[in-house]
């Protein structure tokens, strides 16, 4: 559990780390459409790496609720240009690719992405687990139910963290099966989840060392927070980063962040409290 292979580089997850945003899409809940030219993405790579970011993610299509399903040409035409620009300027060792389709993620390993981020595991698109294993690198798998589309009528549970759990060791279990050696799981904030099983999985979040993989927690920004303090998203960073904070003493060792200076700070103050 406590590293994982980058493409020949070992990344050390025994401490938490950041994975900072990068957002190529026009309607993102946050960000959309502020990345309009090469500079400016450059420039938002640079000050994340900067700040201290471990890893960059990098996505095309907009996974919010009621998002626009876009075609995967659209997707291959806003996230490998990206890839292009980041690794012909910076030597980044945990280059993310954030996508549910093969086909993309397929190319996207071919332009320099070394993880995977797959917000549904492998199930809605086939062959993914047997690409990512193919490849040897790191998957990060989230929960979710449907589609981005569909998932705000998914809330349904009778126990939502034991059909989470129930859920990661049977698609653990298909990854293992195609070769996949470096698991990371998300529990899927925002995901097929109301506000308050947002919070109630926030309490929870412990229960899913069981696995004994790293938990990637990306709370920052998302509406749990901005609508709990009748607030918006780009009001929500206090917020956030209160949150990363109780994300971290709940064993998350990954925060993907929009704010990686903040999100570091946090994390300082953790490994300080955990000293004593």
């Amino acid at each position: 559990m406590a590293t994982i292979n980058c493409t020949g580089t070992l990344i050390d997850l025994s401490t938490p780390h950041t994975m900072g945003i990068v957002n190529c899409t026009p309607d993102s809940f946050y960000d959309g459409g502020r990345l309009k030219n090469d500079a400016a993405i450059l420039n938002q790579v640079e000050t994340m790496l900067d700040a201290g970011a471990t890893f960059i993610d990098v996505g095309g299509y907009s996974s919010r609720p009621d998002g626009t399903d876009i075609s995967v040409e659209e997707e291959l035409s806003r996230v490998l240009p990206v890839l292009d620009l980041i690794t012909a300027r910076f030597d980044i060792k945990g280059l993310s690719c954030d996508s549910f389709r093969e086909s993309v993620i397929e190319k996207a390993i071919n332009h320099g992405a070394t993880i995977v981020n797959d917000i549904s595991a492998g199930i809605l698109s086939e062959n993914t687990l047997q690409t990512v294993g193919k490849a040897k690198i790191p998957y990060i798998m989230m929960h979710m139910r449907g589609t981005p589309q569909s998932m705000k009528t998914m809330t349904d549970y009778e126990n939502m963290v034991v059909e989470i759990n129930r859920y990661f060791s049977e698609r653990v279990a298909a990854a293992r099966a195609c070769g996949i050696n470096d698991l990371i799981i998300d529990p899927g904030f925002g995901f097929a989840k109301s506000t308050q099983q947002n919070f109630e999985l926030l309490s929870d979040l412990d229960l899913l060392k069981a696995h004994r993989l790293p938990i990637l927690a990306g709370i920052s920004r998302k509406s749990m927070i901005y609508k709990t303090l009748d607030s918006t998203a780009q009001e929500s960073l206090n917020g956030t980063t209160a949150l990363n904070m109780v994300c971290l003493m709940k064993g998350a060792k990954i925060l993907r962040v929009h704010d990686v200076k903040e999100a570091m700070e946090t994390i300082a103050l953790y490994n300080q409290l955990t000293v004593n």
